[in-house]
């Protein structure tokens, strides 16, 4: 009798466990319809677009990715656009950001190991930005836009907001993060005058992205000198750039007095909490990061149908810090990628030219969604869900994008001459599809081709692809877990 009710009590566990498990994945997928405000067949497309930074020189937008349960990390996707000769100005974010230079040519520095590192980016190139560290990012392409596309990985977040940022310079716009402080402070820490601060603090107003150089009406004198000094000066002359931008003016009784001089190496001690350097020798680790450039690498899978390649932990040592892995895909005209799945991260996918087919399937093998995909769009495919991803007929469709784990996410392909079925075939798989041996192999063995392969199919119009089933599916399932 106490076996029979401990049995049956395990039985109302199990499935409470199962009805729980299924009503999760029901809010999730109601979370992620309601976040999109789209159809369900788009569920897995970042399409809530949210412009943060707005000037004459440029702007920054992010995709803001869904929570949740099944997006087991978030990770936001971000462009930035640079006019040619401009500046994003000094900062730092509360989130790691990884750059990818979809197009143009770049100048990035920032504070590493209390040293000024800076790296020139071209097109291909890769490089993350700690959570943290002050940086700024100009656009040195000659009459090039900049275009980057970028991850923000908001686990370090404040939570306040898709990311934070604070600004070191500014004014009125933008704000710099020190002017907040008690004038008292500022005065003491900065010893300067209130009057003086008050006038550093008020003369930015153009935003936190600046036209600079001579040749732009509204460059930004102050930016420009800084960005002209040799690479090997910037932090030597900081001070002398500072006071060169001293300016006489005329005071009420008619008298001329000389503002009063003071120093970026003051500013920057301030915030940064140190000295620095002034030899030549001091002023670069030779440890700071280096850039990564994804079409300088040897693809990871090549054949006659497209491309393949992945960056991760281990080939970029400072994707290790943010967990984060990346990689591009090339699929020439009417090719796909098998169907497969990631086992260690969810994917965050940009078209970057092109256009195609995605579709992501539930746990249950229902289909969660199939939409076409053009440059620009966004998609993310959560961690162990399975999908393909299939060039048009006309055009090839090629795509960048983010991983959610830093180590080697090597994924599992269900179908093609090197797919995870043909490895396990034999008489255990043949019995979990109820037919023999013989046909089993007879089946697997018809795909010669591995990961890309031709698609057929793709040369005649949307609906031929949709009557090509020529077998009876299943009914269709209505719930998402079974």
């Amino acid at each position: 009798m106490g076996n029979r009710v401990t049995l049956l009590i395990m039985l109302l566990v199990l499935c409470h466990g199962v009805a729980m498990t299924m009503a999760l994945w029901g809010m999730e997928t109601e979370d992620i319809e309601n976040d999109s405000h789209s159809k369900p067949k788009k569920m897995f497309l970042l399409q809530n677009s949210k412009r943060l930074v707005k000037t004459d020189a440029g702007e920054m937008s992010v995709l803001k990715s869904y929570g949740g349960r099944v997006s087991e990390r978030q990770l936001h996707v971000g462009f930035i656009t640079m006019e040619p000769s401009s500046l994003f100005v000094p900062q730092y974010l509360d989130s790691t950001l990884i750059l990818f230079v979809r197009s143009g040519e770049a100048k990035v520095g920032f504070i590493y190991n209390d040293k000024l590192a800076e790296r020139e980016l071209k097109n291909g190139d890769v490089y993350q930005i700690p959570a943290g560290s002050t940086f700024y990012l100009s656009n040195i392409g000659d009459g090039q836009t900049l275009h980057i596309i970028c991850s923000i990985d908001p686990s370090e977040s404040l939570g306040v907001g898709i990311f934070q940022s604070f600004y070191i310079g500014g004014g009125a716009n933008p704000v710099s993060v020190l002017s907040g402080f008690h004038p008292h402070i500022l005065e003491a820490a900065f010893n300067v005058s209130g009057v003086e601060l008050g006038r550093f603090f008020t003369r930015r107003h153009d935003g936190p992205i600046v036209h600079v150089g001579d040749s732009h009406a509204k460059a930004s004198s102050l930016w420009t000198k800084f960005l002209q000094l040799k690479e090997d000066e910037k932090l030597h002359h900081m001070k002398k750039m500072m006071q060169d931008q001293d300016e006489e003016e005329e005071n009420d009784d008619g008298e001329v007095k000389q503002k009063t001089s003071w120093s970026w190496r003051k500013l920057l001690k301030t915030v940064l909490g140190h000295e620095l350097p002034k030899k030549k020798t001091d002023l670069y680790s030779h440890h700071s990061p280096h850039s990564c450039n994804l079409y300088d690498r040897k693809p990871d899978y090549k054949n006659s149908y497209g491309s393949s390649v992945t960056v991760d932990g281990s080939d970029y040592s400072p994707l290790k810090s943010s967990g984060v892995g990346i990689y591009h895909v090339n699929l020439k005209a009417g090719s796909m990628m098998t169907p497969h799945v990631n086992p260690r991260a969810t994917e965050y996918g940009v078209v970057v030219k092109g256009s195609g087919r995605i579709q992501i399937l539930f746990p249950n093998g229902s289909n969660a969604m199939d939409t076409e995909i053009k440059e620009g769009d966004v998609f993310f495919v959560p961690r162990y869900f399975p999908f393909c991803q299939i060039a048009s007929s006309n055009e090839p469709l090629d795509f960048f994008g983010f991983t959610t784990s830093s180590k080697k996410n090597k994924s599992q392909f269900l179908v093609g001459a090197s797919s995870l079925m043909k490895t396990m075939m034999g008489p255990e798989l043949a019995a979990s599809f109820g037919v023999s041996e013989d046909r089993l192999e007879n089946i697997l063995n018809a795909q010669h081709e591995a990961v890309i392969l031709p698609t057929p199919w793709t040369k005649h119009e949307q609906q031929s692809y949709d009557n090509k089933v020529d077998f009876e599916m299943p009914p269709k399932v209505e719930t998402i877990m079974t």
